[in-house]
């Protein structure tokens, strides 16, 4: 009787996560390879894309760096061409790459800062998302798609509207995707990080008045850390996840229900 695979091994998995290269990206693109999956990082700045796969090359799957911007519709085609030529095939795409807004009071902000946040946060996840859906269908074996969204999706965020914005319509278009693709064998889903520390993130938490204010509504007595989403990266890549769709999981320590 032959012995079942377990269900956590990705060998001959092949994985796009964009914005890779720092943050919760690149520990999600860390904790895949690690998993045994062959791994392709999309980021704006290419040595922090070489750093990146130099990091993860500990592994021993074949990796790749592109330079990418993914609120371009051409830079996103030529990505994805360029990762399905060089691995033949795309099974899962985490669509994590994100900007932040500049903070401006609601009345103050101007359209152009507002579509500035949107494009990389909305429309990139957008592009990303089709284009991986697009290679998926062509494969016929099903697949699994990923946004990382916030927790700005479900609660109010003063100065932040585009971002919210972004990251609560992310959250919808994921479950828009799951639900007319599941036929396909396709899976969306959402991930909403709490407070986490990462490069975005750490001028706020490292704020004194913020640390004061907010850390002691995180029940788990902590800021989330990148590693805290490589897991569940492994988990929503792998056949484990087979059955689970159309969801919008929050990581935050307990913070949305304190």
């Amino acid at each position: 009787m032959s012995e079942k695979p377990h269900p956590f091994d990705l060998t001959g998995h092949v994985a796009l996560v964009t914005g890779g290269n720092s943050g919760i990206g690149l520990a999600m693109a860390d904790a895949l390879a690690a998993a045994g999956a062959s791994v392709c990082v999309w980021g704006t700045n290419a040595e922090r894309n070489e750093a990146a796969a130099r990091e993860l090359e500990g592994h021993g799957g074949k990796l790749l760096a592109v330079r990418c911007d993914v609120g371009d519709e051409e830079q996103v085609a030529q990505a994805m061409e360029r990762t399905v030529e060089t691995f033949g095939r795309l099974d899962s795409c985490f669509a994590n790459a994100g900007i932040g807004g500049a903070g401006s009071r609601f009345v103050d902000t101007e359209l152009s800062e507002f579509r500035r946040v949107t494009r990389v946060d909305l429309d990139g996840a957008f592009l990303t998302l089709r284009a991986a859906a697009r290679q998926m269908l062509a494969q016929g074996e099903g697949g699994s798609l990923v946004g990382t969204s916030s927790l700005a999706a479900r609660q109010g965020q003063p100065r932040g509207q585009a971002y919210a914005a972004s990251k609560g319509a992310l959250v919808s278009m994921i479950k828009s995707i799951a639900i007319e693709l599941a036929r396909h064998g396709i899976r969306a889903n959402a991930v909403l990080p709490g407070w986490v520390s990462t490069p975005l993130a750490d001028p706020t938490l490292d704020s004194e008045a913020f640390h004061r204010k907010v850390l002691p509504r995180v029940p788990a007595g902590r800021w989330g850390e990148p590693g805290d989403f490589g897991s569940l990266a492994v988990y929503l890549a792998s056949p484990a996840s087979a059955y689970h769709t159309a969801d919008a999981l929050t990581v935050d320590g307990g913070y949305v229900n304190f």
